[in-house]
C-alpha cells in the first residue's frame, strides 16, 4: 500500500515532497520552528533510501536551524538512509562553517 506523503507546515517553516526521494523546504530554520521542524521533516523521510532536501525556499536560519540539518542526517544514517542538502542557505552555511560542521553538512555525495 502506498501512503501518501502531505506537506507539514509548522509556524511559517513548510516541508513537502518534491518528487521521488525529494523534499522542499520554505519558510524560517531557525529557534522558534527547530522542534516542530524536525518532527515535521522525520515525519517525512520514511525508509531506506537517499533523500535529498531543497533548502532553497527557506528565508532565515540559525543555530537551531543548523542542529535540525544534522538531526535530519543523523536520523537518516541510524535508518540505513542518507541525506543531501542543496541550497543550503548563507546564514546557515556560515554558522556550519564556524562550528566545524561545513564539511559534513556541504561535502556530501550526490
Amino acid at each position: 500500500m502506498l501512503l501518501r506523503q502531505r506537506p507539514a507546515e509548522v509556524t511559517g517553516f513548510r516541508i513537502a515532497p518534491a518528487g521521488d526521494g525529494r523534499l522542499a523546504a520554505s519558510g524560517p530554520l531557525d529557534f522558534a520552528t527547530a522542534a516542530a521542524a524536525l518532527r515535521a521533516g522525520l515525519g517525512l523521510m520514511t525508509g531506506d533510501r537517499a533523500w535529498t532536501i531543497d533548502l532553497s525556499g527557506v528565508t532565515a536560519g540559525d543555530s537551531a536551524g543548523l542542529a535540525v540539518l544534522v538531526e535530519w542526517m543523523s536520523a537518516a544514517r541510524a535508518r540505513g538512509a542518507s541525506v543531501r542538502y542543496a541550497s543550503v542557505p548563507a546564514q546557515i552555511v556560515a554558522i556550519a562553517r564556524i562550528s566545524d560542521l561545513g564539511e559534513l553538512l556541504l561535502a556530501q555525495p550526490a
